[in-house]
């Protein structure tokens, strides 16, 4: 793992946290787990990579609802102005008690635009994909 910022503990959160892809064909990512479903998307969609992001709790530090939803409206628009195709979703890990991010699973992204991304909207780290469908943290700070 690179050197990072971040403290160990919320670095160890964002890796046991799930990454749910929702809609008829949702699907839920893990870092470091190859996913099937992913690549089924990928074969559909025409892609070979994606990232999951949010625009919410920017450095990981929490925020009131609102301002998330207005951070979240923010990169919507930019996503939707943008080439990829993005399904709707959520963060939320399984028990520590963190509120759930709705997040965009980003189909088509490269990895350094999908840093880029995360970086614009003060993410902390983005979870990217690459052909092989396998889930990886990437710690923007």
């Amino acid at each position: 793992m690179a050197h990072s910022l971040v403290d160990p503990a919320t670095i160890e959160a964002y890796y046991t946290t799930d990454y749910r892809v929702i809609g008829d064909d949702g699907f839920v990512l893990r870092v470091s787990e190859r996913s099937t479903a992913l690549l089924a998307t990928y074969q559909r969609c025409d892609v070979d990579c994606c990232a999951f992001i949010t625009a919410c709790n920017p450095h990981s530090q929490l925020l009131e609802s609102g301002q998330n939803e207005a951070r979240l409206g923010r990169l919507e628009a930019e996503l939707r102005e943008g080439r990829w195709s993005i399904r709707a979703g959520i963060g939320q890990h399984p028990s520590n008690g963190w509120p759930a991010e709705p997040s965009f699973l980003v189909l088509g992204i490269p990895l350094e635009e999908a840093r880029a991304l995360g970086a614009r909207h003060s993410q902390t780290a983005i979870v990217w994909a690459g052909a092989d469908a396998l889930p990886q943290l990437v710690m923007l700070r």
